[in-house]
């Protein structure tokens, strides 16, 4: 097990937890969630190197225990001369190898007993491993991956997707007794994050993993640890039931304000008549009910539950259009072409309306990512893009929109903006607020770059957005939010993505990379081959049903009719059953 106990860490500009505690046990599978820069790579850097940082509180970790750990920001290295299978393979064959130089070395020392030792200890970390079979696990977890065709490729040339899969897969060989992975799904495509799911529930040992995926986090964890504002909740149970259980307690607060805001405007009203009384009436006894009257008034305003998990602000994320266009073509796309070292699009038609939301979709590494940045430089004879068209850009390559070592502050006077002041105000809507404005952006964590970049493109006032992997690195809350900011926009999106609720919830149609071309899939097509690819039947159904319940209880919420929100709780505890 390990224990952390009453943690509290700083930085000069911001208290990151306050007395937090909570545990990991044997076979448990932890989703760690949060905010954008509410410290959980930080924790997960305290976890791993606790000497680094002046913390308060205990850590309790075993000191032979071992730590696997993937990076949210895990590169091939260029220069690997070796397979996909020797770099999974890296630390046996290592091993191995020291096995057969020492006995080499056996054959020809007159000092035996220092290398039979040395040789034993070398036997002892290959069988902890499970070294004797590492050749048959490696292709278990390449074909439960779907990655056996990359066995002999020289890991340089692997997609950043395959590559994360591929990071995962030797992390998880080398047996650790507490594994690490910070947001292991970015970038990954449908079929990469189908085969990181698999990979992550037939790992049999601890793990901790910082995800805002929600298809990963309702299908893969059995703990959630869940980091809000300085403080840390614990649930034993699924992500779906622990958003079930903060249902339950969004209602029974709610109702509970609202008795109580009955309660206390009745006392008020008695306070008044009291004080009215006391102006030409000083008996003792008078001021003495007034006194008590106003000090029960007091311990109601201090009864009130102030839950930071139950009901967590949303940025305000609005899109605006400077200029409207007709019901007119506003991009044109005709006989495109991409090549690097092969061919990766040929062939490629297709036109986006003035008012169109579409999803560019396909594999990792097949030439989305440059077909969207052609169409923001517009210097492509293939391309045509409307006279009236004024276009914003989101790029998952965020150096390229942002100057990391600009602050908050400077980017968006770089931006437009005229005075600090206006900055601050606008901002406010994204979360940034106080000390924060004054930081370099390279030290924002990467769901707070993102976050700027969105802000960036909301002030352009663009009537064309461009939007590559919008929701990576962003928390649920911002991606509910950047959902019903796509939905409430007036203009046209082109957006590449691989998480299928932003495009099943926000897009019009899909363009579907197929075979090196592009052709057009209805939203009814797109389902279809995503729930027969990645769910049991019946599951979009039942999805379909439960968010339709959970938008019952929000307007019946809304009217403080906690009776009917109460039945329709037991309705969707049904669904939650089936899914």
């Amino acid at each position: 097990m390990i224990k952390v106990d009453n943690l509290s860490f700083s930085f000069p500009q911001k208290e990151l937890y306050k007395n937090i505690s909570f545990t990991f046990e044997e076979g448990q599978h932890c989703a760690f969630i949060g905010t954008s820069g509410s410290g959980k790579s930080t924790l997960i850097d305290i976890l791993m190197d606790p000497e680094r940082y002046l913390f308060e509180g205990k850590l309790e970790i075993d000191p032979d225990c071992k730590i696997g750990y993937v990076s949210q920001f895990s590169q091939v290295d260029k220069n690997k001369e070796m397979t996909v299978f020797e770099y999974i393979g890296e630390e046996f064959i290592r091993i191995q190898d020291e096995i057969t130089a020492i006995y080499a070395e056996m054959e020809t020392t007159s000092d035996m007993d220092s290398l039979l030792e040395k040789v034993q200890l070398a036997l002892d970390a290959f069988d902890s491993m499970g070294g004797d079979n590492f050749e048959n696990t490696i292709n278990k977890q390449l074909n439960l991956a779907n990655l056996m065709k990359l066995k002999d490729l020289s890991i340089s040339d692997v997609s950043g997707g395959e590559f994360k899969l591929i990071q995962v897969m030797k992390e998880m060989l080398n047996r650790p007794d507490f594994m690490i992975m910070d947001e292991p799904d970015v970038f990954l495509d449908f079929e990469n994050l189908n085969a990181l799911k698999k990979l992550i529930n037939t790992h049999k040992g601890m793990l901790l993993v910082v995800t805002h995926n929600r298809y990963l986090l309702n299908h893969c964890f059995n703990k959630i640890i869940h980091l809000e504002n300085t403080e840390i909740q614990e649930f034993d149970g699924r992500y779906i039931d622990y958003n079930f259980s903060l249902l339950q307690t969004k209602i029974e607060l709610q109702e509970i304000a609202v008795a109580e805001a009955e309660e206390i405007k009745r006392y008020d009203h008695i306070i008044d008549n009291l004080r009215e009384i006391a102006t030409y009436n000083s008996e003792a006894s008078r001021g003495r009910a007034l006194k008590a009257r106003v000090k029960f008034q007091e311990r109601l305003e201090a009864r009130r539950i102030k839950e930071p998990f139950v009901d967590i602000k949303q940025p305000n994320i609005s899109f605006g259009i400077d200029k409207e266009m007709e019901d007119t073509i506003a991009v044109n796309v005709n006989n495109y072409s991409v090549a690097f070292d092969e061919l990766l699009l040929d062939n490629v038609n297709f036109e986006i309306k003035s008012t169109d939301k579409v999803a560019i979709i396909g594999s990792n590494g097949t030439g989305k990512t440059t077909l969207l940045r052609e169409i923001f430089n517009n210097n492509h004879a293939s391309i045509e893009i409307n006279s009236d068209v004024k276009v914003a850009y989101l790029s998952q390559l965020q150096g390229e929109v942002l100057n990391d070592s600009n602050t908050i502050l400077e980017e968006f006077i770089d931006a437009g903006f005229q005075t600090y002041d206006e900055i601050r105000s606008y901002i406010s809507n994204y979360g940034f607020e106080g000390e924060i404005l004054n930081q370099k952006i390279e030290s924002l964590s990467g769901g707070e770059k993102n976050m700027l970049q969105l802000a960036k493109v909301s002030a352009s006032k663009a009537n064309v957005l461009l939007l590559d992997e919008p929701t990576s690195h962003l928390d649920i809350y911002t991606q509910i939010a950047l959902e019903k900011a796509i939905e409430d926009y007036k203009g046209a999106i082109l957006m590449i993505s691989h998480d299928f609720y932003s495009v099943v919830n926000g897009m019009d149609y899909v363009l579907i990379i197929d075979d090196k071309t592009i052709r057009k899939m209805s939203m009814e097509e797109f389902r279809e081959m995503i729930y027969a690819s990645h769910f049991d039947k019946g599951y979009l159904e039942t999805e379909q049903k439960k968010k339709s319940v959970e938008m019952k209880i929000e307007l019946a919420l809304k009217d403080t009719n906690f009776e009917l929100a109460k039945g329709l709780v037991d309705e969707l505890e049904e669904l939650i059953k089936l899914l």
